[in-house]
C-alpha cells in the first residue's frame, strides 16, 4: 500500500508556511538574521525626588506620575483622576506610599514611610498597589530612594527582598 502522493503531503506544510508569513505580529527572521528586538515601552528609569516634583500634573504637555512603595507609575491616562484640580492630584509628582495605605490626602501622609501604618493600612496598600496601580498604569520607573543613601551614594547594602512589604513579583 502506497503512501499519500507527495503533493498532498506538501499542501498543508505550504498553507501554514503561507500563513506564518503573513499573519501580523509573528517574527519574520530567516535563518542567518539577527532578530529585531520587541518594541518597549518607554526606558524604566531612576527618579530623584526633585525630579519626580516635575510630573506633578501641573504642567498640560507633561506626563502625569506618582509612586507608591518606591514604584513610580505613569497615571496621565487617568487624567480626570490625577491631573490638576483632580480629586488625587495631591499624590502626583511624589511617593505617596503612606497617603494611599491610609486613603489620605493629608499633606502630612503624602510620603513614601510606612512607619507606624496598621496591618489594615500595609493591607490596604498592597491591594491599591497590586488592582489599581500595577493593573491600570505602565511602570517608567523607581524612586532613587530605593537603592541610594541619604547623600546620594549606592547603597551597598541594598537588597530589594529586605525592603519592607517588598515583593519581587511587584518588579515586573
Amino acid at each position: 500500500m502506497a503512501g499519500p502522493a507527495p503533493q498532498r503531503q506538501l499542501r498543508p506544510l505550504a498553507a501554514l508556511a503561507l500563513v506564518l508569513a503573513l499573519a501580523p505580529g509573528l517574527p519574520t527572521t530567516r535563518a542567518g538574521q539577527t532578530p529585531r528586538p520587541a518594541e518597549r515601552g518607554p526606558p524604566v528609569r531612576l527618579f530623584t525626588e526633585e525630579e519626580l516634583a516635575r510630573y506633578g500634573g501641573e504642567e498640560e504637555d507633561q506626563p502625569i506620575y506618582l509612586a507608591v512603595k518606591g514604584v513610580v507609575f505613569d497615571v496621565t491616562s487617568g487624567k480626570e483622576f490625577y491631573g490638576r484640580g483632580a480629586p488625587y492630584n495631591a499624590l502626583t509628582g511624589k511617593d505617596s506610599t503612606r497617603g494611599v495605605a491610609k486613603m489620605s490626602l493629608d499633606p502630612a501622609d503624602l510620603t513614601h514611610d510606612t512607619t507606624g501604618l496598621t496591618a489594615k493600612e500595609l493591607e490596604a496598600l498592597d491591594e491599591v498597589f497590586t488592582k489599581v496601580y500595577k493593573a491600570k498604569y505602565p511602570i517608567v520607573g523607581y524612586t532613587a530612594r530605593r537603592i541610594l543613601n541619604e547623600d546620594g551614594s549606592p547603597n551597598l547594602d541594598f537588597k530589594p527582598e529586605d525592603q519592607p512589604h517588598f515583593d519581587i513579583k511587584d518588579e515586573f
